[in-house]
């Protein structure tokens, strides 16, 4: 849910007309953000979103034919298993370094703008957030490394961009940790839940409205620079937070949820890709440009839960 500003600008005769039809070439449409954007297409707009064997991003085939008739290019495609990219880095080099350069030097041939979507993974395990788009990255991972060189890829192709970092993605769609804690919480009477990452969930629905905002502005308006932005939901909380809310919310619509949810240390639950102990966002700026506020995580959670519960009573 977008909050805009209400001294949003005033378009001028130099922009695209109102009305005017669009074509978008949208990446990654089967994950949480690509459904989200598929289901809020505007009016006027045609979002096309080919699958794998059309557009393999482990191998990003010429794109001619795909582009044609395009008026924007939006990147929602990555390799986002976090743990498993440590022993496949080739692969997710491939998808989240690679590709993202292709794409965006394609749209640059084109004339049109690319919006890629990037992560909170890009900074340091061991920094302090929130993290505004002007500070240092140093990632601490084989995903994080490949994303931050995806950025690199995007600002170097010479297209006009938007970089969109993000973080926690949430939703009722996919594979995503409300539903892990969902699923967990009524097969256990006990979880063990991080308690020392902090971070700011996104629902993937408020996202995928942010990204149609800017899609909007960058094709209505050509002199719309490129740059980076954070986009997240409101607030901040820890994964052991996140799993509090999320069984408060489900305990309200009845659904069974565990007895405990024990506060651990990230020490205590090891894995493969070391995370950022503090991720979470400044939001700021992307409010200035473009009048986005993202409505605060929990109400997002609970709108989440809601819908999931309600699937699960029509089942």
């Amino acid at each position: 849910m977008l909050m805009p500003e209400s001294d949003s600008p005033t378009p001028n005769p130099s922009r695209k007309r109102e009305g005017d039809s669009e074509k978008w070439l949208l990446t990654g449409g089967t994950g949480q953000v690509g459904l989200a954007l598929q289901r809020l297409a505007p009016a006027g707009v045609e979002i096309v979103a080919p699958g794998r064997s059309e557009l393999d991003l482990a191998s990003v085939p010429p794109l001619e034919a795909l582009l044609a008739g395009v008026t924007a290019i939006i990147n929602c495609g990555a390799y986002t298993a976090v743990d498993k990219a440590e022993s496949e880095p080739e692969l997710a080099y491939a998808i989240n370094a690679v590709a993202p350069g292709v794409l965006a030097r394609a749209a640059a041939r084109a004339g049109i703008p690319i919006v890629h979507v990037s992560t909170d993974y890009v900074f340091a395990a061991d920094g302090a957030g929130p993290w505004a788009e002007q500070a240092t990255i140093a990632p601490a991972s084989v995903y994080g490394r490949t994303k931050a060189e995806g950025e690199a890829a995007v600002q170097a192709s010479g297209a006009r961009y938007a970089i969109i970092r993000t973080a926690w993605v949430v939703s009722a769609d996919g594979s995503n940790f409300i539903k892990t804690m969902l699923r967990l919480g009524a097969e256990r009477d006990s979880l063990r839940v991080v308690s020392d990452q902090r971070g700011t969930p996104t629902h993937a629905g408020d996202l995928a409205a942010a990204l149609v905002q800017i899609v909007q502005r960058l094709t209505a308006d050509p002199s719309q620079t490129s740059g980076i932005w954070h986009c997240a939901n409101a607030g901040e909380t820890t994964w052991h937070g996140l799993a509090t809310r999320v069984f408060a919310s489900a305990a309200s619509h009845g659904l069974k949820v565990p007895a405990t949810v024990e506060a651990i240390a990230t020490a205590e639950y090891p894995a493969p890709a070391k995370r950022p102990a503090d991720s979470r966002l400044d939001c700021s700026k992307i409010a200035i440009d473009f009048g986005i506020r993202l409505r605060p995580w929990q109400e997002a959670v609970d709108a989440i839960v809601g819908q999931l519960a309600e699937q699960e009573m029509a089942a």
